[in-house]
C-alpha cells in the first residue's frame, strides 16, 4: 500500500504540474497574440486548445505504473471480501484486466466512474474554480448601466433562458425520435427529461467568454451591459432550472408526465432561486456591517481577507443548505459591489478587485484547459451524429426565438430601443463555457448523459473557437464599435437614469435603497436617525457607524 499511495501522489503532482505548465503557456501565448493585436482567439480558446494537446499526449504517451501483485488479494467470490479492495484483477478469456478504485458510491451506485476523474474530480471544478468566476462577473458589472438596463437584462435572463431551454429540449427530442426511427438509438434511451436537461445545460451562456470577447473588441457600452448582464444572471437561472429538471427526473415518473411532480419541480425552482438570493444578500449584510462598524479599513490585508472568506462562504453555505451556491455567490457579488465596496478603504477595494480578477483569470484557464484535456482522456464519449447535428441547429434557433421576440416586447416600453443590429449580435454572441460544462460533467451514468457531455464539449469548442473568432469582423460589419465617451456624456447618461424612468417600482426601490439600505449598510446617504421614526433612535444610533457618529458629534 505505501508504494501504491506514493504512486498516486506522484501522479497527482505530475497532473498538477501539467496544469500549471498549461496555464503558463496559455498566458504567454495570449500575451504575444495581444501584442500583435490578433483577436481571433482569446484566453478561453487558447487554454482549451492546449488542453486538447495535453489530453492527446496523456492518452497515447502516458504509461501508468503497474500495481504490485503482492498488494492484491485473489478472491473468487464476493462473500470473501470484508472491505472494498483498492485494486481488482479480472481474468476474462485469458486476458487480464486491472481495475483501480476511484471512489465509493454507497449501496446504490448511480454514477459510472470515469477514467478522467482519477486525476481530478469534476466537483472540484464546481466548488473551487467556478465561484470566483461568477462572483467576479457580478462584482465588476457596471452598476450604472446595469441599473439602466435592469428590466431588459432580467427579461433576457429569466424568460429568455426558459424559452431557450424549452426550444433546445423539444428540438433535440425530435431528433432523438428520428434516431429511433432510423434505428440509431433504442426506444426509451433518450427521454424527454434528458432532452430538457440538455436544453437547460446549453441555455447557460458563459460570462467568462462573453467578457473576454467584449473587453477585447471594444463594443458599444449598452450592448456590453445587455450581453454581460444577461450572461451573468442567465447562469443562475440555468443552474437552478437544471437542478429542478433533475429533481423531476428523480421522482420516478416512468417517462410519463405527472402534474404533481411537475408542480413540485416548479416549486423547487422558485424556492431554490429565492432562497439562494436571500442567502447571498445575508452574507453581504454581514460583510457590510463588519466593514462599517469596525475599523478594518485600517488594515487592508485583514479587510480583504474577511471580504474574500465571507463572499466564498455564501457559496458554501448555499450548497450545504441544498440551495444553489452559484446563485448565492452571484447575488452576493452584485450586492457586495453596491454596498460593501463603499465601506472599504481605497487599498482594500483595489486589492479585492485584483484578487478576484486573478482567481477569475486562472479559473477560466484551468476550466477551459480541463475541457480540452478530457476530449481525449475521457474513455466513454458517445458520438451520436444526429443528436449532435440537432444540438448545433437548436442552439441557433433557440437563441433567435429568445432574442428577437423578447427584444420586440422590451422595445415597446423602452426609451432607447434595442436596434436590429444589436439583436443580430446578441443572437450570435451566445457563447457556452464553464457553467454548461460543469453541469454536464457531473453525471455520466447513462448513455444519454454521456452523449450530453460529448455534445456539450463539441458545442463549447465551436462557440469559443468559431463564433469567438468571427465576432470581430461581425462587429465591424454591424457598426457596433464603441464611440469615445466624454465625461459630459457620462454625466448625461447618469442624469438620464436618475430623472427618466420614474415609474412606481423604481421610485419605491430608490427610496428603500437611499433612505434605508445604504444608510444601514454603508456610510453613504442620510443618517438612519433621519429616516427611521424617533422610537427607533437607539437602533439607528447603533448602526450609524463610527464615521457618522464622529461627524454628528462634530456638528453638535
Amino acid at each position: 500500500m505505501p508504494n501504491t499511495a506514493r504512486g498516486r501522489q506522484d501522479s497527482a503532482a505530475l497532473f498538477v504540474l501539467s496544469a500549471v505548465c498549461l496555464a503558463l503557456i496559455t498566458i504567454i501565448s495570449v500575451w504575444k497574440l495581444k501584442q500583435f493585436k490578433y483577436r481571433l482567439i482569446n484566453e478561453a480558446g487558447g487554454a482549451m486548445f492546449y488542453g486538447v494537446f495535453l489530453g492527446l499526449a496523456i492518452r497515447y504517451l502516458w504509461v501508468d505504473r503497474e500495481e504490485h501483485s503482492e498488494n492484491m488479494g485473489s478472491v473468487c467470490s464476493c462473500h470473501g471480501l470484508n472491505s472494498t479492495p483498492h485494486v481488482i484483477m479480472v481474468n476474462i478469456s485469458s486476458h487480464g484486466h486491472c481495475y483501480r478504485l476511484i471512489e465509493k458510491k454507497g449501496q446504490r451506485c448511480s454514477q459510472l466512474p470515469s477514467p478522467h476523474t482519477a486525476m481530478l474530480d469534476p466537483q472540484i471544478l464546481f466548488d473551487l474554480f467556478l465561484p470566483p468566476i461568477i462572483f467576479f462577473g457580478a462584482y465588476t458589472l457596471n452598476q450604472r448601466r446595469f441599473v439602466k438596463n435592469l428590466g431588459s437584462i432580467v427579461t433576457y435572463a429569466f424568460l429568455g433562458t426558459i424559452i431557450s431551454s424549452l426550444c433546445i429540449g423539444t428540438l433535440v427530442y425530435g431528433f432523438t425520435r428520428l434516431m429511433v426511427l432510423l434505428r440509431r438509438a433504442a426506444d426509451g434511451e433518450f427521454s424527454l427529461t434528458d432532452c430538457l436537461l440538455f436544453g437547460a445545460i446549453m441555455s447557460a451562456t458563459d460570462p467568462v467568454s462573453v467578457l473576454g470577447l467584449l473587453s477585447d473588441l471594444r463594443v458599444d457600452s449598452d450592448l456590453h451591459a445587455l450581453l454581460f448582464g444577461e450572461s451573468v444572471l442567465n447562469d443562475a437561472v440555468a443552474i437552478v432550472l437544471t437542478h429542478a429538471i433533475a429533481s423531476y427526473d428523480q421522482m420516478e415518473t416512468g417517462n410519463v408526465f405527472q402534474t404533481p411532480a411537475f408542480f413540485r419541480s416548479v416549486g423547487f425552482f422558485v424556492g431554490v432561486l429565492i432562497g439562494s438570493f436571500l442567502l447571498g444578500f445575508i452574507f453581504t449584510v454581514i460583510t457590510a456591517l463588519l466593514t462599517k462598524l469596525t475599523r478594518l479599513h485600517e488594515s487592508p490585508l485583514l479587510e480583504t481577507s474577511i471580504f474574500f472568506l465571507l463572499s466564498w462562504s455564501s457559496f458554501l453555505s448555499a450548497e450545504a443548505c441544498g440551495l444553489s451556491g452559484i446563485v448565492a455567490v452571484l447575488f452576493c457579488g452584485l450586492s457586495q459591489a453596491k454596498y460593501t465596496n463603499l465601506n472599504l478603504s481605497h487599498e482594500g477595494s483595489t486589492r479585492t478587485k485584483q484578487l478576484f480578477e486573478v482567481l477569475n483569470f486562472l479559473g477560466e484557464i484551468f476550466i477551459f484547459g480541463y475541457m480540452g484535456y478530457i476530449w481525449f482522456t475521457f474513455r466513454h464519449h458517445a458520438f451520436r451524429a444526429l443528436f449532435i447535428s440537432g444540438a448545433f441547429l437548436s442552439i441557433f434557433i433557440s437563441r433567435a426565438c429568445n432574442i428577437y421576440p423578447l427584444s420586440f416586447l422590451i422595445n415597446l416600453g423602452r426609451t432607447k430601443k434595442i436596434s436590429r443590429n444589436f439583436q443580430h449580435f446578441m443572437v450570435f454572441a451566445g457563447l457556452r463555457g464553464a457553467v454548461s460544462f460543469s453541469l454536464a460533467v457531473r453525471d455520466t451514468s447513462t448513455e444519454a448523459r454521456r452523449t450530453i457531455l460529448t455534445t456539450t464539449l463539441l458545442l463549447i469548442g465551436f462557440t469559443v473557437w468559431v463564433l469567438g473568432a468571427a465576432a470581430d469582423p461581425l462587429l465591424s460589419h454591424l457598426d457596433l464599435r464603441e464611440e469615445e465617451e466624454t465625461d459630459g456624456n457620462l454625466q448625461d447618461v447618469s442624469s438620464e437614469v436618475d430623472t427618466k424612468r420614474q415609474d412606481t417600482s423604481q421610485s419605491l426601490w430608490h427610496r428603500l435603497d437611499h433612505q434605508y439600505l445604504k444608510p444601514l449598510l454603508t456610510h453613504c446617504g442620510p443618517p438612519l436617525t433621519n429616516s427611521l421614526p424617533q422610537w427607533c433612535g437607539r437602533f439607528a444610533g447603533v448602526f450609524c457607524g463610527h464615521q457618522k457618529q464622529e461627524v454628528i458629534k462634530t456638528l453638535q
